[in-house]
């Protein structure tokens, strides 16, 4: 934490109270030079002129050149107002400004209140930066640094974290963006002070974080040399609005909910049917179908009996506990079946119907999520096809039934997407172990399934596709928590910057919605995926490979082509092709003929027979240097698709049973014959894809970056 004396703390609220007291939400520069110095974020020499004399006498005092700035609470954008003056030298100079911009700012807004006049130190060339906070709808208090200056806006160089920020964070972020290296110094110039640059982000993120009524901060331009870092510009901005708060729930809360949603005794249809084409009959039937073999309860007033079992005119009718109570009724049923489900003691309700706020019913979800908060029921739902838990052999759903058991939990916000999901799992024939639909998220969402599936040892890898996150925060500390443990995969659709359309600053116009969730989940050490089949295929894929042990990544191929594009791919994915040593190289090249070529990629060229493939893999699995494999293989005759994957698939099978383990993918060119090749290695713990050099090598680059995030490298 940033070491500030209570004193100061105070002080900054007392004037932040003060803004406010004028029905003020943004402060003015001396102001904000008040809270900077409070906070040890460095400002250059400065004093308010209230009259020329005064401008003239402060410059003078300040020594060199100035910079003089408009102050008024009603001025924001100072530049456009033709408030800024920089480089006078000399009362003369120091007068004609000073008049030039009070000229300006009246003209530019004839009522705004002007205080005077800031006469600033011209500060010394130096890298300009941009160091800012904004308050984010999903994720709260976010701290930004980026490249600064007039091009701010053009360039969107800049990355984000939440807030407030650890002293490695905050460096982490100065090697985040696309122009890292400048700070370090090219082309003969000289390296900023790297330490003081991260002091003024932590300095700025704690700052933030002690006053939640600060909406944005703004440093622009943070001028960076090798002696320090200044912020030549502070803007500081209240916010409007409190906050809604949410109802929050402990870790043993929700793990205690959750089990009793995924790994229930006793659930209860709501709306159960013995008409075909019935929600409420297919729910049944896949209930009853799948296997499921706790108590089934069909809840309907106007039957005695469904599918075999006793009707309850009413949930409160059902003998014993009920664990979920799954909801297969029209939305204005729901409230009134819910009170009943409440004052039952059901935990858990399973909202199918649509007609809630996706459909402008803001007030009747409102209604419902009021209800179970006062029984203390969780919701699921609404508007969602239901979900699946397979290793209860529970398929709570109206959609088709899934029953292979595997190590995957998938979830999804949309209906259509939770099918897709369930289609490519049952066409690759991926083992899951949950299939969830989240809908509107009234209550149970994301961050609720990652605290349980984080815990279920039944899953070993999460996908999600989300639209948004309630609570940005609850997701992140979900997330860290699962992370170390297994791999989250996160598909997040809507990449707009609708976020910076009505923002006060520089940092807030490029805090777009996006731009903080891609930043923020990679902080988190979720595996963010561009579009739905590569969430799927990670998925698939992730729990197939075994975790890296290091970096060094090589190429065994049988086509110069591939290996070159592979080589492009590995780059792509941010891994390391492995510099061979000497001796590696040796002994690699005791395998291949003489016109293949060692190094890495390794060429053993398109002609060889099986026992080349067989014997390079062995030395690539045997040597303790190498971490991980991708092979690229070339349809021959010599060596048929599936002589290739039936020896691969030996070797790393027998390096296994010696504990030997290492990431191994596979990109397979040739004709149809190699799809049943890839699905073989496949099924064997090889993750293998046809026609293609870009997958096999992203899904290793995801391992990795897992490995990483779980501190599994260094």
């Amino acid at each position: 934490m940033v070491g500030v004396e209570a004193q100061d703390r105070e002080a900054v609220r007392a004037l932040l109270a003060a803004v406010r007291a004028e029905g003020r939400d943004a402060l003015t520069a001396p102001e904000g030079r008040t809270i900077a110095g409070a906070y040890g974020i460095a400002v250059p020499g400065e004093a308010l002129a209230r009259d020329v004399d005064e401008a003239v006498a402060h410059a003078a005092r300040l020594g060199g050149k100035s910079v003089l700035k408009i102050v008024s609470p009603d001025i924001l954008h100072k530049t456009d107002a033709g408030g800024v003056v920089v480089g006078v030298e000399g009362a003369a100079e120091v007068r004609a400004a000073f008049h030039r911009i009070v000229e300006n700012a009246r003209a530019h807004a004839p009522d705004a209140r002007i205080d005077g006049v800031q006469v600033q130190q011209l500060l010394p060339p130096g890298q300009e930066v941009i160091v800012g906070a904004v308050t984010d709808p999903t994720f709260g208090k976010v701290v930004a640094f980026g490249l600064g200056g007039v091009l701010v806006e053009v360039l969107k160089d800049i990355t984000f974290r939440l807030a407030p920020v650890s002293a490695d964070e905050a460096m982490s972020m100065l090697d985040s963006i696309k122009a890292a290296e400048i700070l370090r110094g090219v082309r003969g110039a000289p390296a900023v002070d790297r330490w003081a640059l991260a002091e003024q982000v932590r300095r700025v993120s704690q700052l933030v974080t002690d006053f939640p009524e600060i909406a944005e901060v703004d440093l622009n331009p943070v001028i960076a040399t090798p002696e320090g870092a200044v912020a030549a510009d502070i803007r500081i901005l209240l916010t409007t609005e409190a906050a809604r708060p949410r109802r929050t729930y402990s870790r043993e809360e929700i793990l205690r909910s959750m089990r009793r949603l995924m790994q229930p005794r006793s659930v209860a249809v709501i709306g159960a049917s013995n008409e075909q084409g019935k929600i409420g009959n297919s729910v049944m039937r896949n209930l009853v179908d799948g296997g499921f073999p706790g108590e089934i309860h069909p809840v309907n007033p106007r039957a005695d009996d469904i599918q075999g079992r006793k009707a309850y005119k009413s949930v409160t009718d059902v003998p014993g506990e009920v664990d979920v109570a799954v909801f297969a009724i029209p939305a204005k049923f729901v409230a009134s079946a819910l009170e009943e489900v409440g004052r039952k003691g059901v935990p858990n309700a399973v909202l199918i119907p649509s007609g809630f706020a996706e459909t402008g019913e803001q007030a009747l979800q409102d209604e419902i999520v009021a209800i179970a908060e006062r029984h203390g029921v969780r919701l699921l739902g609404p508007n969602i096809y239901g979900y699946y838990s397979t290793w209860q052999d529970l398929c709570a759903t109206f959609c088709t039934p899934y029953d292979v058991k595997g190590p995957v939990a998938l979830t999804s916000q949309s209906g259509g997407i939770g099918m897709a999901i369930l289609g490519f799992a049952r066409s690759t024939r991926t083992g899951v172990s949950a299939i969830v639909g989240l809908g509107n998220k009234s209550d149970i969402d994301e961050d609720d399934l990652l605290t349980w599936f984080g815990e279920d040892p039944n899953t070993q890898c999460i996908a999600m596709h989300l639209e948004d996150l309630k609570d940005g925060r609850a997701f992140v500390e979900a997330a860290r928590a699962t992370v170390p443990k297994k791999p989250i995969v996160v598909l997040k659709a809507g990449r707009t910057s609708a976020g910076a359309k009505a923002a006060g600053s520089h940092t807030g116009a490029l805090a777009g919605d996006d731009a903080v969730y891609d930043d923020i989940l990679r902080q988190a050490g979720v595996i963010r995926v561009p579009g739905l089949n590569e969430m799927l295929e990670y998925a698939r894929a992730l729990p197939v490979l075994p975790a890296p042990q290091g970096d060094n990544v090589v190429i065994i191929t049988g086509a110069g082509g591939s290996g070159v594009l592979l080589s492009d791919a590995i780059v792509d994915n941010g891994l390391r092709l492995m510099e061979i040593p000497a001796d590696l190289d040796a002994a690699f090249r005791a395998f291949i003929p003489p016109f293949g070529a060692a190094g890495n990629p390794i060429d053993i060229t398109g002609g060889e027979p099986p026992a080349t493939y067989e014997a390079t893999i062995r030395l690539g699995m045997e040597d303790p240097r190498i971490h991980a494999l991708v092979l690229g293989y070339w349809h021959t005759i010599v060596t048929p698709p599936m002589v290739f994957a039936e020896l691969t698939a030996r070797v790393v099978e027998e390096f296994r049973a010696r504990g030997i383990e290492k990431p191994v993918v596979a990109s397979l060119a040739g004709d149809t014959e190699v799809e049943e090749a890839c699905a073989y290695l496949f099924e064997r713990g090889i993750v293998a894809y046809p026609y293609t050099t870009e997958k096999p090598v992203a899904v290793l680059g995801a391992k990795y970056r897992w490995a990483r995030a779980a501190g599994l490298l260094t």
